[in-house]
C-alpha cells in the first residue's frame, strides 16, 4: 500500500496540481494586496471619503454592509483579467508551436545516398 501511494503522489499530473494550487494561492495573496493596497486608495478612496468611511468593510447603504463584497468581486476582476492573459498567452504559443513545420523526413534516395556513405566511410 505505501508503494501505491507512492507511485501516486509521485505522478506527473499530482505533482502538477500541488504545484498550481500552492503558486494559486500566492497568486492569491499578491492581488489581494494588490486590491487592498493599490486598487482601492487609487479609485475607491474618493468615494469613501465622500461617504466619511476609513474602511472599505465599513462601506454600507442601508444597512447593508457592500464593501467587502465590492473588494471582493474587484479581486475577482483582476484575478479573471490575469488568468485571460495566461491563456491568451498559452494559445499564442500552442498556435506558434503547430505552425512551425515538422522535420522533413529524408527522401528513399537520400536515406539511400546515406548508406553508402556510410559503408564507404567504413571501408
Amino acid at each position: 500500500m505505501l508503494k501505491e501511494f507512492k507511485a501516486f503522489i509521485l505522478r506527473g499530473n499530482v505533482v502538477d496540481l500541488a504545484v498550481a494550487v500552492i503558486i494559486g494561492a500566492a497568486f492569491g495573496a499578491i492581488v489581494s494586496s494588490l486590491v487592498a493596497d493599490v486598487i482601492t486608495p487609487l479609485l475607491l478612496n474618493p468615494v469613501m471619503e465622500k461617504l466619511n468611511v476609513t474602511k472599505l468593510e465599513e462601506v454600507a447603504w442601508n444597512g447593508v454592509l457592500y464593501g467587502k463584497f465590492l473588494a471582493t468581486v474587484i479581486n475577482f476582476v483582476v484575478v479573471a483579467f490575469v488568468i485571460f492573459l495566461l491563456v491568451k498567452g498559452m494559445n499564442k504559443l500552442a498556435r506558434k508551436k503547430d505552425a512551425e513545420p515538422a522535420p522533413k523526413e529524408p527522401s528513399a534516395e537520400e536515406k539511400l545516398l546515406t548508406e553508402i556513405r556510410d559503408l564507404l566511410k567504413a571501408k
